[in-house]
């Protein structure tokens, strides 16, 4: 080949391959741009945080079971989600029991209330542990990366505003107001249930039988009381309010509880909003951590 030949050819091989590095890097810019916009959609207003309701369904009966508490308990602790307030509900299932420990923070209503879980996402049967967040994910209760994910998804979604004040407060007991502000987009044909949960932190137990036998358990947060407070029909925009009297039984610590609410479509088990107090708190004032 002649000399002159060659030299074009190289030429020519060199814009080609100019051309091809310079359409990947447009490609790459162009991708760029598009995880830069999404991330800047995805972001709260600064400083706000979206409350999200991470329910854990756990037992002391069962083995599997510490090590998914020990995460609720890091999950309410840390806030590691940008954007979410996470208000933990650990919601102790009774059906444990029978095997020689008798949870005394369970109750046979958590069970209950899992099994509406388990309806309404289609599944076949309850398992422990079982993290619900916002009552729509639901997953093995251990799993952090499942957890922070989904948790993550939820804080972006529309939610409306939850909020609880204390009105009175007698020996023994305290009148809760709650007001839940316009209602983001809902399903069609669905009522709005507000209910109301009571909560106590760093709760312990020495388990004596069954599969933790010989151990010390720590709870960071126990749902003690779950109620009903109210319901409307799920119409956007609609809001509504309730009072509740929450009776504290003996041996609660005051110090310890807070009262958390929030709005949960009844046949999807879809949280809309939610919100919380201390009880400690003065009456009037609707004191956060």
């Amino acid at each position: 080949m002649k000399p002159w030949l060659i030299l074009a050819t190289m030429i020519l091989g060199l814009f080609a391959a100019a051309a091809v590095i310079s359409k990947q890097e447009q490609v790459m810019v162009a991708a760029r741009a598009v995880r830069q916009n999404s991330a800047r959609s995805d972001q709260q207003p600064a400083g706000k945080r979206t409350p999200v309701i991470v329910g854990l369904f756990t037992s002391e009966g069962c083995s599997s079971c510490p090590a998914a508490d020990e995460l609720l308990a890091k999950l309410e602790r840390a806030q590691p989600v940008e954007g979410a307030e996470i208000i933990a509900l650990g919601e102790h299932v009774d059906y444990w029991d029978y095997i020689g420990w008798s949870d005394p923070f369970s109750s046979p209503a958590f069970s209950e209330r899992q099994g509406a879980y388990a309806e309404a996402s289609g599944r076949d049967g309850v398992y422990t542990p079982q993290m619900v967040v916002d009552g729509s994910a639901g997953f093995v209760g251990s799993n952090w990366n499942k957890a922070v994910a989904a948790i993550s998804q939820a804080a972006r979604a529309p939610k409306a505003d939850v909020l609880i004040t204390p009105v009175r407060k007698t020996a023994g007991a305290v009148s809760l107001q709650a007001q839940v502000g316009a209602f983001p987009s809902v399903t069609a044909g669905e009522t709005v249930d507000l209910i109301l949960a009571v909560t106590e932190s760093d709760l312990s137990s020495n388990v004596l039988r069954g599969e933790n036998a010989g151990r010390r358990l720590n709870h960071r947060t126990v749902v003690r009381q779950l109620s009903l407070i109210g319901s409307a029909d799920a119409k956007q925009g609609a809001s509504f309010s309730a009072e509740s009297t929450v009776t504290l039984a003996k041996g609660w610590k005051p110090e310890n509880l807070r009262a958390v609410a929030f709005a949960q479509e009844r046949k999807s088990r879809r949280v809309i909003g939610a919100g919380v107090v201390k009880l400690a708190g003065e009456p009037g004032t609707n004191a956060r951590e």
